[in-house]
């Protein structure tokens, strides 16, 4: 098996590019695919590396890239779009997939995939980024300490960061959409920020409202905690206004308000810079409790999440490209385990009295 080389989909994304710049630090030599040469070519040139041109609806040349490699980085959203039909070329070429959503429906989808992959001898994982990574980790070191927990509650915040282009657009086309939480193990629909509660991170405390997160699906796998719920920092201002969401929910969903708040963000930054970058942090708060009222509580202070979700990919594609996978569908704390999170660079972990 090839050591360094591997297909990243996406790549002239703002993550993608970011991914691609961060290879070589981890001795990796992606190929750079997506649907435009414009945009791939000057990236490719500028770092040494090769490029692949295709769209994903274009089947024979997806099977054509994915069988000269063993493994696929998707960082191509919305992947409630493009997970799909990367996940069936990856089952049809044996090549191992992972992605960086955060899209509930996208983790449920894969999880119908898990004994093809097993067939195939290859592992799918999503959620190799910010989505989920800290939090699938945080989820299982406070599991592993209090193994009856029965509630798992998450919550995560940024210290000056901002939204790329992609996730912006995966929020906005999902405007105006239930939330969810799971409840005796079940997902569940639930208004958009229905609980709120203020979380101290250590380094500032702040308000979050719960939101439709990724561990809802990946934390139940991981730590087979039945009750779940998922926080994200908003202003108390914004979850007050929600409670009137059932009379403007409708507007949300309508082709005219999503199409306008997609060209605004077409017309922002793609992301953020370098510095801003540098000055961000990425705050996740967790807390387990059990059937006695008893609870734990834990902390993880990173870098900004688009710099976690670089190196974390980055690190599970060298776990992979070196042999150290598990072949079908896949977790990343629950394959790599809680401290997977601690091989990022910048980032601490403590537990909370």
């Amino acid at each position: 098996m090839d050591k360094s080389g591997f297909l990243l989909y996406g790549a002239n994304g703002y993550t993608g590019t970011l991914i691609a710049k961060m290879a070589s630090a981890f001795g990796l030599k992606p190929i750079l695919a997506g649907r435009r040469a414009d945009a791939l070519k000057p990236l490719a040139d500028s770092l040494g590396l090769t490029y692949k041109v295709f769209d994903l609806d274009d089947s024979k040349s997806l099977d054509a890239a994915l069988s000269e490699v063993p493994l696929v980085l998707h960082a191509a959203g919305p992947f409630k779009f493009t997970a799909k039909p990367m996940i069936e070329a990856c089952i049809r070429t044996k090549t191992h997939y992972i992605d960086i959503t955060g899209e509930i429906q996208v983790y449920e989808m894969a999880k119908k995939f898990d004994a093809a992959a097993k067939d195939a001898g290859i592992m799918i994982m999503p959620g190799v980024g910010f989505d989920v990574v800290p939090t699938d980790c945080m989820a299982l070191f406070l599991k592993e300490r209090m193994p009856d927990a029965t509630d798992l509650k998450l919550a995560f915040a940024s210290l000056g960061g901002r939204l790329s282009h992609g996730t912006a657009t995966t929020m906005a086309l999902g405007a105006g959409e239930k939330s969810a939480v799971r409840r005796e193990g079940k997902i569940t629909g639930v208004p958009l920020g229905h609980k709120g509660m203020w979380v101290d991170f250590g380094l500032k405390k702040l308000f979050v409202m719960t939101i439709p997160w990724g561990d809802i699906s990946t934390a139940y796998t991981t730590t087979g905690i039945q009750n779940i719920e998922t926080y994200t920092g908003a202003s108390p201002k914004t979850f007050k206004m929600l409670k009137y969401q059932g009379l403007f929910n409708w507007i949300l969903r309508t082709s005219f308000m999503r199409n306008r708040e997609l060209a605004k963000i077409k017309s922002r930054p793609a992301g953020p810079s370098d510095e801003q970058r540098a000055k961000s942090r990425a705050l996740v708060f967790g807390e387990v409790s059990n059937a006695t009222g008893q609870k734990l509580q834990g902390r993880i202070i990173g870098p900004d999440g688009y710099t976690i979700t670089a190196e974390a990919s980055l690190l599970i594609a060298k776990n992979i490209l070196e042999g150290n996978f598990k072949a079908g569908y896949q977790t990343p704390a629950g394959c790599y385990g809680a401290d997977l999170i601690m091989e990022v660079k910048g980032v601490t972990r403590e537990l909370l009295d």
